[in-house]
């Protein structure tokens, strides 16, 4: 199942953007190496700096993947920003937002170094990152299975 596959990769310390997408590389034929390495930027919300959550920017690669863009035409430019936003329409009706900062109920002042955290049942507990990740995860599978 894609949600136990991808919470397997965040209980192994990978962000949660790596988690998603690094869950499909079989199905897009690509090295795990490779699927784990190209998101590897986006966890913490882009950089531990807590914008767009890093489980939601994994589905947007797994989207990108299976409809992106392959011109530079504006009509064939939209389809992936419509899905992409349509998908951003059920992760904050799910969640309440689609910010790290807001999901994690960090202040707009707080300042956090780019030093990930300790991994321990404590942080598992206060979070809802893996239950974002399991969200993505069963949509990004709907995605490669066609149904989206």
């Amino acid at each position: 199942m894609p949600q136990e596959k991808a919470s397997h990769y965040f209980r192994q310390g990978f962000n949660c953007a790596q988690s998603v997408f690094a869950a499909f590389a079989a199905e897009m034929g690509l090295p795990e190496d490779a699927a784990l390495r190209l998101p590897s930027a986006f966890g913490a919300g882009l950089g531990r700096m807590r914008g767009t959550c890093g489980a939601f920017a994994g589905l947007a690669l797994v989207a990108g993947f299976k409809h992106g863009n392959l011109t530079g035409e504006p009509a064939d430019k939209e389809r992936i920003f419509a899905l992409t936003r349509s998908l951003a329409d059920e992760f904050r009706a799910e969640f309440g937002s689609l910010q790290c900062r807001d999901l994690l109920n960090l202040p707009p002042d707080a300042q956090e170094g780019a030093r990930p955290q300790e991994r321990t049942a404590a942080y598992y507990a206060a979070r809802p990152c893996e239950r974002c990740v399991a969200f993505c995860a069963a949509k990004a599978a709907a995605i490669l299975a066609g149904e989206n």
